[in-house]
């Protein structure tokens, strides 16, 4: 190892591609949400009442989106090509997530779900916690050696 990297772990591999499947439908549903709006989350199954409340998300919200959305794919891209940015977009995502989290859970909480969508009110939850290990993997990767 005369250039001071390790040897790829088959996790990485593996972590990476879920991640990028996962953070990927998190940019198509941005994509999609972004562009078709109303159209989009009907049929998707909200209702209306959940619909009127993302329809009404201050335009400040869209910062913090942006950031976890993006940050993630760019993370898990740059997972995937070992290189060490991968912690700071990371960083970036587990950050927009955090903010996310708490306007939703705690400054403005959504309508509730029908019970059908019942499972979806932990969403924010699974997200900033998936967040929280992507964050600490490519850092522990880091570390390692894995990313240049």
């Amino acid at each position: 190892m005369t250039d001071m990297t390790a040897k790829t772990p088959w996790h990485l591999w593996a972590v990476g591609g879920l991640s990028l499947l996962w953070n990927g439908f998190g940019g198509y549903d941005f994509i999609m949400t972004t562009t078709q709006g109303e159209a989009y989350m009907r049929a998707s199954g909200f209702d209306q009442p959940m619909i009127d409340y993302y329809m009404a998300m201050p335009m400040w919200m869209y910062g913090p989106w942006i950031l976890g959305v993006w940050g993630a794919v760019a993370g898990s891209i740059l997972l995937l090509l070992r290189h060490r940015l991968a912690v700071w977009a990371f960083g970036l995502s587990l950050i927009g997530a955090v903010v996310s989290l708490i306007y939703g859970q705690f400054i403005n909480p959504p309508p509730p779900l029908a019970p059908e969508m019942a499972m979806m009110s932990y969403m924010p939850w699974v997200i900033t916690a998936i967040a929280a290990f992507l964050a600490w993997y490519a850092w522990t990767m880091s570390k390692k050696g894995v990313l240049r």
